[in-house]
This record gives structure tokens, sequence and C-alpha cells, in this order.
């Protein structure tokens, strides 16, 4: 489904901004990310954010307190109020904190998936007019974000693997992040990367022909839906076409079409550790099966692509 289907913004009055999002999965599941505390605290907030939780209390008149911790460091306190929760349709929240507004979702079953509307009516006009600039694709990438949390849900469970690299954590997100270098060492052992363009924004593409020591080409794309340097970085991947379409993986038609990567960088004593989170991404029950089974295929795979960028690293370390 394209992304801009998937999802509308209205503005019924001068008080509200409507959003209506198509969720490729069952109602329950949805409405479970959205009143279990696990799930809920992972994806509420755009893009960037994280949150320390002082309280979460999910029932009527229950109570939900945070922080808020900006990109940029600033802090923002949130008290919220759980008005009412009617499973699995509908859920009303009080936003006591400035600006103050109501928020109501409701959650309808389509033919399998959830058609999601997340109205926010703020107390005057003036107010959403001011915060219209930043709510909407606030919202819009909360949403994103929730989606992604629900794909983990459906999936049960995400394939993992994690290395500690001997270099500073610029140099390991240049490394993943930087066209130079990713042409450098990216994909596994043997493999070169033939052709690439890079453009790092959110939405932006990666787009890239890597050749086989026998001479096969394959081609290959990531969409970043978020990147926070040199922290985190999430990608929608796919096997492609020359033109950037996607196509299916040439050795298995039950493989995920795309596949969701949620990249972590963090510093331990001066070196780095990369974590690297994958999961199916709007995939069918058979295409779920077949990433779940894949997982020891997966460790080898990715425990070569590792060892390249090891390899890398410490060249470019001490160049």
């Amino acid at each position: 489904m394209d992304a801009q289907d998937a999802h509308r913004v209205e503005f019924p009055s001068d008080r509200e901004i409507r959003s209506t999002r198509i969720l490729m999965a069952p109602r329950e599941l949805v409405f479970r990310a959205w009143t279990e505390p696990e799930h809920l605290v992972k994806w509420w907030g755009p893009r960037g954010f994280s949150m320390t939780v002082d309280e979460i209390d999910i029932r009527p008149e229950g109570n939900w307190n945070f922080t808020f911790h900006g990109p940029d460091g600033t802090d923002y306190r949130n008290a919220i109020t759980f008005v009412a929760i009617e499973r699995p349709s509908r859920i009303v929240m009080r936003h006591h904190s400035n600006p103050a507004f109501t928020i109501t979702a409701t959650f309808e079953e389509r033919d399998g998936q959830t058609e999601l509307t997340f109205s926010a009516v703020f107390d005057s006009a003036a107010v959403c007019e001011g915060v219209k600039s930043y709510a909407v694709p606030g919202n819009r990438q909360t949403l994103d974000r929730l989606e992604e949390r629900v794909e983990l849900l459906i999936a049960g469970k995400a394939f993992t693997t994690s290395r500690v690299f001997d270099a500073p954590r610029d140099l390991v997100w240049k490394a993943w992040t930087d066209l130079d270098h990713l042409k450098k060492w990216f994909g596994p052992k043997g493999v070169t990367v033939k052709k690439a363009e890079l453009d790092l924004v959110e939405g932006g593409v990666f787009h890239y022909c890597m050749r086989t020591p026998d001479g096969h080409e394959m081609w290959g794309k990531w969409v970043f839906r978020e990147i926070v340097p040199p922290r985190k970085l999430v990608v929608l991947s796919s096997f492609s076409d020359a033109d950037g379409g996607l196509t299916r993986h040439p050795l298995s038609d039950t493989w995920p079409l795309q596949t969701l990567s949620t990249t972590e960088f963090s510093e331990e004593d001066g070196k780095t550790r990369l974590t690297l989170h994958w999961i199916p991404f709007h995939a069918r029950p058979e295409e779920v099966e077949t990433f779940l089974a894949s997982f020891k295929a997966m460790e080898g795979g990715w425990g070569g692509t590792m060892a390249q960028l090891d390899a890398y690293l410490s060249e470019a370390s001490r160049g």
C-alpha cells in the first residue's frame, strides 16, 4: 500500500487536527499497542524523542505522567488522563499540559486491517493554529512509529545482532551512512558495490547494485524512516531493480517484500556497540514464517557483513 494512501490529514473544524491511518494488522493487535504500557511508551511521540515515565495507569481515570526528551536536549513535561477505554474500538485521553487538548482514537476493522482515526481537539482555535506546523508532521511520525511497533507484534520477535567495534561512534556512523564509506565495505564477503546513490534524509533512498565474484548483479534499496545522528537509523529494506522498483528475493518467493531494520550506535569506553533489530514489514503470514525460520542463515550473513565492517574500520582508524 502506498504511504500516501495509508495516511490522511483533515481539519474538520478550526480546533481539530484529525489523522487517519490504515494499518495492515488486526484491530485487537493495534489496540494492544495502545493499551499495554510496554508497547505504548515505545512508540508514542515524534521521531527523535525519548521518554522517561513517572506514572502510567492505563484505565479510565488513570494518569500517564512522563517527560519527553527532544533531539536538541530540551525536556517537555506531559500529563495525560485516560478518560475512556472501550475495547477494541475507542480511547479518549485528556492532555493537561500546555497546549491542552483532548485525543480521541477510534479503531475500525477493515478486512483484517485497521483504520485508525487519531483526533486532537484543542481548547481554542488560536492554539490549534499555532501548533499545526509541528503537530501535523509530529502526528504522522508518531503513527509511523506505531506502525513499526505493530509490525514487531505481528512478527513476535525481531532478529537481533550486536557487535562492538574498536572505533569511535562518529566513524562507525559515517561508515554506515556515508556513501564513500559504504562502497568500501557494504555487503557479504567477496561482494563489491558496483553502483550506488544515497540521499541521507528521512524519506531519502540508498539505491545500490552489488556484484558477486561470479559476475552476478543484485540491486537493493533502503528508504530512510528515521535518522538520529549518530545514535539511531531506521530503514525499510528491499531487493530492487535498476529503476528503484521493489522486487522479490531472487531465491525465495516467500521472503518479505520489505523488511524494517533499526540500527543503534552506543558508546562503550571509547568503542562503539552497534545493535541491529530486523523484522518483516507489511508481510503476509507465510512471509513472516519464512523470515522467522531464517535466523540461523541471517546470523551467518550478518556475521560476514559485520566482519567486513570491522576490517574496514580498523583500516580507516589507522589512516
